[in-house]
C-alpha cells in the first residue's frame, strides 16, 4: 500500500495522508513514502509550495495505535529498541520540511491527533476549518510526543500552554488553536479546499528563493545568537539580491505593476 496521494499541479504539490477509514493515522507506509516525496520535491525547481491534508474528513488522528499492539508481548528491551528506531525514522521528514526552500501549507479538516498536531506544527502555514479540533494526545496512550512537537508547540504558543496541551491531552478547536497562535487561518469547512487554494497559488507564484531564505532565517532566529542571526541576514539578503526574482520586483515597483516572480 502506498498511502500516500501526489499530485503535482501549476507549481503546486499536494501530498494527501490517505487512510480514511483509519482517520489518516500514520503508517509505516506512508512514512517511508512522505519521506521519499518530500526528498524528490525539496529538489525539484517546478514545484514552489507544498500542501499537506488527509483525505475525507480528517487531517491525521495520530500514529496507527493499533499497530503498536503488536508490542503487548515484547520485553522493555525489545519495545525500548524498536520504538526508538520508529521515532528517529521520522526525524528525515522533519528535516526535510524544515530545511525545504519553498513553503509548506497544512490544511486541516476534522482531527489533527497526536503525530497530526505535530505535522501541522511543522509546516510552515496552517490553514483549518472551522469545524477542525486538535489534542496532542499522546499522554492518553501513556507516551511523550515525538515528530518534533516539543520543539514547536512551546515556540508557538509559549511554554505554559504547550505544557497545557501536552499534559492535560484536552481537546480544542480550530479558533482555539488561531487565538493561541498554533495556526494562522480559519475558514468555514465548505470554503477550506478553495481556501487552500488560493493560498498555495500566491505562494507558488512568488518569489521562492525568497520564501525558503526567509524560512531558514526565521528558523535560525530561534537558536541563533542576534550576532550570527545579523550575519545570516546579510548572507541571505545578498542572495536574494543576486537573482532575477530581485531584478523583476526592483523593475515592477519602478513601472507600477505587479511582479511576475519565476522563483528562481
Amino acid at each position: 500500500m502506498n498511502d500516500l496521494l501526489v499530485e503535482k499541479k501549476n507549481h503546486i504539490a499536494t501530498l494527501t495522508f490517505d487512510r480514511p477509514k483509519a482517520r489518516n493515522a500514520l503508517s509505516n507506509d506512508m512514512r517511508n513514502n512522505l519521506r521519499d516525496t518530500l526528498a524528490e520535491i525539496e529538489h525539484d525547481d517546478d514545484i514552489r509550495c507544498v500542501v499537506m491534508k488527509g483525505a475525507g474528513e480528517h487531517f491525521m488522528a495520530g500514529g496507527d495505535v493499533k499497530r503498536m499492539q503488536d508490542y503487548a508481548d515484547q520485553t522493555p528491551e525489545k519495545i525500548r529498541i524498536d520504538m526508538t528506531q520508529r521515532i528517529h525514522d521520522l526525524h528525515p521528514i522533519m528535516f526535510s520540511m524544515r530545511r525545504m526552500a519553498k513553503p509548506i501549507i497544512a490544511s486541516v479538516e476534522g482531527a489533527a491527533a497526536g503525530a497530526g498536531v505535530s505535522f501541522a506544527l511543522a509546516c510552515d502555514l496552517v490553514i483549518a476549518a472551522d469545524s477542525a479540533f486538535f489534542t496532542l494526545a499522546y499522554v492518553h496512550i501513556g507516551t511523550s510526543p515525538d515528530g518534533s512537537a516539543s520543539f514547536n508547540l512551546p515556540r508557538s504558543v509559549g511554554i505554559k500552554k504547550a505544557m497545557e496541551i501536552a499534559l492535560l491531552g484536552e481537546r480544542f478547536d480550530a479558533q482555539t488553536a488561531k487565538d493561541i497562535g498554533m495556526i494562522n487561518f480559519v475558514v468555514p469547512k465548505t470554503e477550506l479546499a478553495a481556501e487552500t487554494d488560493k493560498l498555495a497559488t500566491r505562494l507558488a507564484n512568488g518569489p521562492t528563493r525568497v520564501y525558503g531564505n526567509t524560512k531558514k532565517l526565521l528558523y535560525r532566529s530561534l537558536e541563533n545568537s542576534w550576532e550570527s542571526q545579523l550575519q545570516l541576514e546579510g548572507e541571505t539578503f545578498a542572495d536574494c539580491a543576486a537573482r532575477n526574482d530581485f531584478r523583476e520586483g526592483v523593475a515592477a515597483f519602478g513601472e507600477k505593476r505587479k511582479p511576475n516572480f519565476k522563483g528562481n
